[in-house]
């Protein structure tokens, strides 16, 4: 399961091959990381290896061809026949198991009366070759929860494990509808588990403090009691499955998190930020402050407030009126705080997730929790809306910090039970928030307002978030106060806006039923970031429309925006509005430079933001098109769609793994009749049948507007050959494929490997045009292209470039110092793999990354060779920032491994970072070579402004890393 944090990959361009109807694209680089405890073993420095990083499309297509063996299984292909042109079968890049099986057009098995178990269980036993898993694996995999949706599809959830410890990631999840058909199985379960794990060294509250640690630094203080901790089976990719902890925590500001942490070495394995923020706007990163001083006896309450609707002046909803929260049994009788089953609400101003003295609301001395707005005067404000605080008195947001918390927990109240009815569905047993589960929000108003001397700092304004852990454990949502020096924002208080709280509360919907066998949210992957921001913005705006305090005229664009008119008008939270058409004219749908005017496409995914990808910017595309779909639908079908596909979903998904689960969605609820009009609306944005994503990550996503093609389309053989683009001489084991839609059709079982002549045979394919089409392996850098295949004309040559130092070519790792990371997939290996994967080893010694101790690592070629051209990604990776890229070094050279000659010197600096940089070596040092040697002598630190000496917390300051070594050039004659 793939999980990674956004960074730079490099850049490669592709040429094609004239006189083929093949038309390669030129692909820039994807954008894409207690007492009586045992001493823990001592840190031996190895760099935390973090979520694998984004993959590159290099990577990526690297794992397809891996693949190419497990999609010539018997059963495999078996299974693929019987799912038709819209079945999708997709395996695991890493366990080679099923991702995701599941049919766009019907269902996998027919009606049945035997228990959803039953039925799950024997289709895994059915098809051993698909999910890997024997009978006895099957009988030995542990039901962790099941549960009725409000559509009456049952959905099913088993996790593998080792000693009684559950698998962490993998697992499978399956979806049985009311009449016992089986909808979808996921999650690509791990295949070859140890029989027993190592005993841990490390306790539970040592991790968690690790974790805290890895987050805050390491000055920070341990965790908080309400931190959690778990054993769990950590799977390393190429290595060996760990015994682990899995924790949550709350690091004091720096939002919540959560870590796998190697329960025999403390090694961080793993981190995955579980905190979603409304804007691009840094969140809060300190807890310092002062605490209230303000507190009151506590009085019984008879539960009423004073609420709006949508916000302070708002045209419709805008004025305050008599609620209450006990009638609706959102608040205990007689409550003495903002306490009770949906929500406990208290202002935290100095932002540490605490209710501290005075920090909690009490009712009036009439025993009510009604407390007047009172609005604040002066420039910007009452023009046309009223503010809340002045930004240049401190404390002054105490005015109406009682009454904004009663404020948001009427907000949560009312969403709460929105979510909760029918179309919805978001009941307890789908994971919502109630506190006779254990996880009520916790809501945080004027969050972190009193940071500054009474005044919040610029970490705490002009935001807000929610961080949503697994079931069982509440989530926490913080709302910060408004405002500019320069003007243009409202000096307000999010909490005091509908949408800005319905936003942040539909990221817990879909942070609980977007998830793993093991209830862990999966949407970590750039375009399952992009899809949370668009659902919050949708199921809020959908609600208000709905409410009618916010009109959404039927022929005419920009009316529905998140943002409330004259709030941020210069600082707009997003680019436009989500009713905006492709191709509209309306000066509310402006479009960007890059994007152009008008709705948003697949192909616009990175070109919205000013800086390339960006969850909220690029969410916007999924977000005009899922209100397209409100148009043609109507609001309770969408609903009911959306929220099922967010459960049918497989782990980390792309837009094109959302769109099929939607069309899932629609044959469970709707018996299918949707269908059509589904494939035209997401066909019109970009999401035909033949876009292309190699994974979530994938930042450079190839638009189609196609249809499915219809049963009868023609079938065509796509042959070729590859050869070697320096000699012209035929390549055999090269993988050609269809990497596709990375949703299973047409899928990468589309794929043959080239014989002793370098020709390749792909049968079957149906005629279309397919954007990403890859040939790779055997030590040949990997190309992608875009591929038209008709009757007549399938045919597609390949000119591939030789990596001599690439390890899937023979290239080898010999001699290395430092320490060995490999167990956690940052070993020398790394540096020669052809991937992403990153080579990660200590910086002992010297001062901010220079004059470390020098660590080198020795590659053998398969043959002596004529360098032509060598080049170097020094990007850090491992879980570090980018301060622990490779600095300065030095580039060795040999014929025997015995003689070395010094072929290069030089230091990378940020800049070069992202991508492969060509080293120029001295005349004759290239020479029948087959040695090359790595010095890595420091990092990036000093180039980052880091001083070590005053904070120990950048990567830069212990880590040493980089990513790849590539050798270009002739085999050497003589």
């Amino acid at each position: 399961m793939a999980r990674a944090n956004l960074r730079r990959t490099r850049t490669t361009i592709f040429a094609a091959t004239a006189g083929l109807a093949l038309t390669v694209a030129i692909l820039p680089g994807t954008a894409n990381a207690a007492s009586g405890d045992p001493t823990p073993p001592a840190d031996t420095g190895t760099p935390a290896a973090q979520t694998p990083p984004v993959p590159s499309q290099q990577t990526l297509i690297r794992r397809d061809a891996r693949l190419a063996k497990a999609e010539q299984r018997p059963g495999v292909r078996k299974l693929r026949k019987q799912l038709g042109t819209q079945g999708v079968l997709e395996l695991d890049p890493t366990t080679g198991t099923a991702r995701q099986v599941a049919k766009l057009d019907g269902y996998l098995t027919s009606p049945s009366d035997h228990s959803p178990e039953d039925i799950v269980r024997d289709y895994l036993r059915a098809h051993p070759d698909v999910f890997g898993l024997a009978d006895a694996q099957v009988h030995d995999l542990t039901m962790r929860k099941q549960y009725t949706d409000v559509a009456g599809v049952r959905h099913l959830s088993f996790v593998q494990s080792v000693d009684g410890v559950p698998v962490f990631g993998n697992g499978v999840k399956a979806n049985v509808s009311r009449d016992g058909r089986l909808v979808s199985v996921l999650g690509a379960p791990v295949t070859k588990l140890p029989s027993t794990l190592a005993r841990a060294r490390v306790s539970g509250t040592q991790a968690r403090d690790r974790a805290v640690r890895d987050i805050a630094g390491e000055r920070a203080d341990g965790s908080a009691p309400t931190d959690t901790a778990k054993q769990v089976v950590y799977p390393v990719p190429g290595g060996t499955a760990r015994r682990a902890w899995q924790t949550v925590t709350s690091p004091d500001g720096h939002g919540m998190w959560l870590h796998v942490v190697d329960a025999v070495s403390g090694r961080v394995l793993y981190r995955q930020n579980l905190s979603s923020d409304l804007t691009a706007s840094p969140a809060g990163t300190s807890a310092a402050g002062q605490h209230l001083s303000d507190a009151e006896p506590a009085t019984a309450s008879n539960g009423k407030v004073l609420a709006w609707d949508r916000y302070p002046g708002a045209p419709v909803g805008g004025k305050q009126r008599t609620r209450n929260l006990t009638t609706k049994g959102w608040l205990p009788k007689n409550a003495k705080t903002l306490d009770g089953r949906i929500a406990h609400v208290y202002s935290d101003v100095n932002d540490n997730d605490k209710a501290d003295k005075g920090e909690e609301v009490t009712p009036t001395a009439s025993g009510t929790f009604a407390f007047p707005f009172k609005p604040f005067t002066g420039k910007g404000c009452d023009d046309p809306l009223p503010c809340s605080w002045n930004q240049k008195k401190p404390n002054s947001w105490k005015t109406n910090r009682k009454q904004n918390a009663a404020q948001v927990y009427y907000y949560l109240g009312t969403f709460h039970d929105h979510l909760q009815a029918a179309p919805i569905g978001f009941t307890r047993g789908a994971g919502n928030f109630d506190g006779r589960d254990g996880d009520a929000v916790q809501g945080n108003t004027d969050d972190g307002a009193a940071i500054k001397n009474g005044l919040p700092d610029e970490n705490h304004l002009n935001n807000a978030n929610m961080g949503t852990p697994p079931d069982g454990r509440p989530p926490v949502m913080q709302m910060y106060l408004t405002g500019s020096e320069s003007g243009g924002i409202l000096q307000g208080n999010w909490g005091d806006d509908a949408a800005t709280v319905y936003h942040e509360y539909t990221h817990g919907l879909s942070n609980r039923l977007v998830v793993d066998a093991d209830g862990l949210s999966t949407l970590t992957g750039g375009q399952s970031v992009a899809m949370g921001e668009a659902w919050s913005d949708w199921y809020a705006l959908d609600f208000l429309v709905n409410e009618k305090t916010l009109k959404d005229s039927p022929h005419k664009d920009g009316d529905v925006a998140l943002d409330p008119p004259h709030w941020t008008d210069q600082y707009p939270s997003r680019s436009q509005a989500l009713d905006c058409r492709v191709g509209s004219k309306s000066a509310k749908c402006p479009g960007t430079k890059s994007a152009g005017p008008g709705g948003y496409t697949y192909g616009d995914y990175g070109k919205i933001g000013p800086d390339g990808p960006e969850s909220h910017y690029d969410g916007e595309i999924w977000s005009e098109t899922l209100w397209d779909l409100r148009d043609v639908l109507g609001s309770k079908l969408t609903e009911s769609l959306l929220t099922r596909a967010m459960e049918l979903s497989p782990a980390t998904p792309s837009f094109l793994d959302e769109r099929n689960a939607i069309l899932q969605a629609d044959t469970v609820v709707n018996g299918g009749r949707a269908r059509a009009a589904i494939w035209k609306v997401f066909a019109h944005r970009g999401m035909g049948y033949f876009a292309a994503a190699l994974s979530s990550d994938d930042a450079q996503p190839d638009e189609d507007f196609s249809l499915p093609p219809g049963p009868g389309t023609p079938r065509v053989t796509l042959t070729g050959k590859v050869s070697d683009d320096t000699t012209g001489g035929p390549l055999s084991g090269v993988t050609v494929g269809v990497s596709g839609h990375n949703s299973g059709f047409p899928g990468a079982d589309l794929s043959a490997v080239t014989g002793a002549d370098g020709t390749y045979a792909i049968p079957s394919v149906p005629e279309g045009t397919y954007r990403k089409v890859y040939a790779s392996g055997n030590g040949y850098e990997p190309k992608v292209g875009t591929v038209e295949v008709k009757s007549g004309s399938a045919g597609a040559d390949w000119s591939l470039t030789r990596d001599w130092a690439a390890s899937s070519g023979g290239a080898a790792i010999t001699d290395f110092n430092g320490s060995d990371a490999s167990d956690f997939g940052c070993g020398p290996g790394s540096l020669i793999d052809t991937s992403s994967a990153v080579w990660g080893s200590d910086a002992n010694g010297g001062t901010n990354g220079t004059g470390v101790d020098p660590i080198h690592g020795t590659i053998k070629l398969p043959k002596a060779v004529d360098i032509g051209g060598l080049l170097i990604d020094p990007t850090a990776g491992c879980g570090d920032d980018t301060t622990a890229s490779l600095g300065d070094y030095r580039i060795d050279t040999s014929t025997d491994g015995t003689t070395w000659t010094t072929a290069a010197e030089g230091h990378f600096k940020p800049a070069d970072t992202g991508r492969q940089n060509a080293v120029t070596l001295k005349d004759g040092t290239g020479q029948n070579v087959q040695y090359v040697r790595l010095n890595m002598l420091g990092n990036q630190a000093a180039d980052n402004g880091v001083d070590c000496a005053k904070d120990s917390g950048p990567s830069g300051c212990r880590y040493l890393d980089a990513t790849e070594l590539v050798v270009h050039g002739v085999s050497h004659q003589g």
